[in-house]
């Protein structure tokens, strides 16, 4: 008796194993990322020097499109002084996410480069209540991200802080990089890298895998990733008694944007000496400057996403997004 229970135990555990692994969901990548990602066109909710473009706006603009053999998407580097802000893109999944591992592969994130506000994010609807993870993120000269949550009230981590500080989910808490290749032109020098974010009901954790240093075997692979082989991520948000996370994070979209100035990027502009020193006001700047941004692009390979219940999603459709412009730029 005790040796059939000890074995249907064992089937269990192998059972809950088999569970628990990762299966892929979808795969963005040049074959459908216009397919499963949708452009964002209106107002700016960080009040940039930015016009976001509609997909129709882009295409006309060449700022989005396929280059290198990743999906491309640019910033305007030619018009002088454009009424109400610079040309740019920000782009959202239609597809919605709660929990999982997800995993960019960037070639090329936007220069450090006065008045640029550069992001990869998660968000959900109903900002700041269903959460918001920021995987890259930074402003002007910086090198490096700092990963940074946001959520309603009622959210808190150690030694990270309360997620909705000052109380409009503004500042958030953060858990600055531990290197200096983790944006902008350090990231390019190296040639990018891949930034790994799983989302459990337990922990929200970041890694980042230079392309000039080792990864892990299964990190690009197609089938089953296991992040607990990884070793330390870049950061970690425990949760526990200081925040649900399941309370706080749900239904999120994923986004890649190129702000302009604005409500950070605007607001440290004049404490960087060296920007303070091209422009009395970061908008003054973008206007008067198209060339300063001819570098201030996204080169993305891939964004998969895995989750642990259900079936594996079908495979990619290999003859999607042939709508969207092929654009090639050395």
């Amino acid at each position: 008796m005790t040796f059939i229970n000890s074995l249907r135990l064992s089937v269990l555990a192998l059972a809950a194993t088999a569970q628990a692994a990762y299966t892929i969901r979808d795969a963005y990548n040049k074959t459908n990322f216009f397919d499963g990602f949708e452009f964002f066109s209106g107002p700016d909710p960080t009040q940039g020097f930015v016009k976001y473009q509609t997909a129709i706006e882009a295409n006309a603009g060449s700022l989005a499109g396929f280059a290198n053999d990743a999906v491309f998407l640019g910033v305007d580097s030619k018009a002088s002084n454009p009424a109400g802000g610079r040309a740019s893109t920000r782009v959202n999944t239609k597809k919605t996410y709660t929990k999982g591992l997800f995993i960019s592969d960037i070639a090329h994130m936007p220069s450090s480069t006065c008045g640029v506000w550069a992001a990869y994010w998660t968000f959900g609807d109903g900002w700041p209540n269903n959460g918001e993870i920021d995987i890259v993120e930074g402003v002007n000269r910086n090198q490096s991200t700092t990963y940074t949550l946001h959520t309603g009230p009622g959210c808190s981590f150690q030694p990270q802080g309360d997620c909705n500080a000052p109380g409009d989910g503004t500042k958030g808490c953060s858990n600055p990089g531990d290197t200096t290749q983790l944006y902008g032109d350090a990231f390019n020098q190296i040639g990018g890298g891949v930034y790994a974010t799983e989302w459990t009901s337990d922990a929200i954790k970041i890694w980042f895998f230079p392309r000039n240093g080792e990864m892990p075997a299964d990190l690009l692979a197609a089938e089953s990733p296991d992040p607990s082989t990884w070793g330390n991520p870049s950061a970690t948000f425990s949760g526990g008694a200081g925040c649900d996370i399941d309370q706080h994070f749900k239904e999120h979209r994923i986004v890649f944007n190129t702000a302009l100035c604005g409500q950070w990027a605007g607001k440290v502009f004049a404490s960087d000496a060296t920007c303070a020193q091209k422009a009395a006001t970061c908008e003054e700047y973008v206007g008067a400057n198209p060339q300063a941004f001819e570098d201030a692009y996204w080169l993305i390979n891939s964004v998969r996403v895995y989750q642990q219940d259900g079936p594996a999603k079908r495979d990619v459709d290999d003859d999607a997004a042939a709508a969207v412009p092929r654009l090639f730029k050395a």
